[in-house]
């Protein structure tokens, strides 16, 4: 990793030359696209060192250790209703591999003699640790889903745990005009502002947000749908939990005019501008849109089996259209 100064160095030039790609402001979206995955100086492609106590952040997994056995009978009952022979389970970003290793310890011996652990992870850090955790359970590795698939023939289950939040997403205000994307712009001393680019939006997406008052902001995960739409064709039967923190539109900005953007730096909660600092060395994450991860999956052809708090589902209690409890939410889709 470089060091701070050789980094500063290296992220004024690259900010300095995106920014006159993109004429003239960087949407939010792509400086945290470059924050993030950045090969040399992205925070989960390169500086990303652990998750839990030791990292930045914590996750669900780290803190809880009841999800696995939640996970484990979801995957002995979901293989049992399909009849499978084999159990091929796909694990999306498994962070430092901590959850993996639970859900395989809380299997059941004949669930786990069928099953096939695939985990798909893009960062080399993560992969790092993750192997050295895992390395006598016989796990495998790809970096693509759509790779995973097709060796279990289109047939798995499919799950993640505070994936979505992990990748980029736009954000949009509204202003007296209608709703604004936002976007940084750099001045060449390497101070950071934000403002809007591009012209004012009409698409239907932001009805949804009518009654919301002047100068809210919201979020949009384009990025996570263009990865599911990459994959989904090779999906041809199985079931996918979705684990993360969000909720349903009509419930996801209520009092947060500031939207759900931030970052998360040596397990402290950043706002404001100082999100786009320390570039690359920081999480920066944005609560999920639950209901828009429902509509893209209708889209793709997936049916929404349940969606709840994950309290509800720790419980074996989830239903479709559980009032929330709990910043954490789990929705069940599925194929085939």
């Amino acid at each position: 990793m470089p060091r701070q100064k050789d980094r500063r160095q290296e992220v004024i030039p690259l900010l300095l030359q995106l920014q006159r790609e993109c004429g003239g402001g960087i949407p939010v979206g792509r400086f945290m696209e470059e924050a993030l995955y950045h090969p040399r100086l992205g925070y989960y492609a390169a500086t990303i060192r652990d998750v839990g106590k030791e990292g930045d952040f914590s996750t669900s997994a780290t803190l809880d250790p009841a999800l696995a056995e939640a996970l484990a009978e979801w995957i002995r009952q979901r293989s049992s209703e399909r009849e499978w022979k084999t159990v091929p389970v796909i694990e999306c970003g498994a962070g430092s591999g901590e959850l993996a290793g639970r859900v395989l310890q809380a299997l059941d011996p004949l669930t786990r003699r069928r099953l096939r652990y695939t985990i798909c992870e893009t960062s080399p850090n993560l992969r790092k640790i993750q192997k050295r955790r895992l390395f006598w359970k016989g796990v495998r590795w790809e970096t693509s889903v759509s790779d995973a698939l097709r060796r279990h023939h289109g047939k798995a289950l499919l799950f993640s745990n505070e994936l979505v939040d992990a990748f980029p997403c736009r954000v949009f205000q509204k202003s007296s005009t209608g709703w604004r994307e936002l976007g940084v712009r750099i001045s060449n001393d390497g101070s950071l502002e934000e403002a809007p680019v591009g012209p004012p939006l009409q698409e239907g997406w932001f009805s949804t947000f009518e009654a919301l008052p002047e100068g809210q902001r919201v979020e949009r995960h384009d990025s996570y749908g263009f990865w599911k739409h990459a994959w989904s064709p090779f999906w041809k039967e199985g079931s996918m939990l979705t684990i993360d923190y969000g909720d349903l539109s009509q419930n996801l900005y209520s009092s947060r005019p500031r939207g759900t953007l931030r970052a998360y730096w040596k397990h402290r909660r950043i706002e404001g501008m100082q999100v786009y600092a320390r570039f690359g060395l920081q999480d920066i994450t944005a609560d999920v849109n639950f209901s828009d991860l429902i509509a893209r999956g209708e889209l793709l052809g997936w049916r929404t089996r349940t969606y709840s708090t994950q309290a509800a589902f720790l419980s074996g209690n989830s239903f479709l259209g559980e009032e929330a409890s709990s910043a954490f939410k789990v929705l069940e889709q599925e194929v085939g």
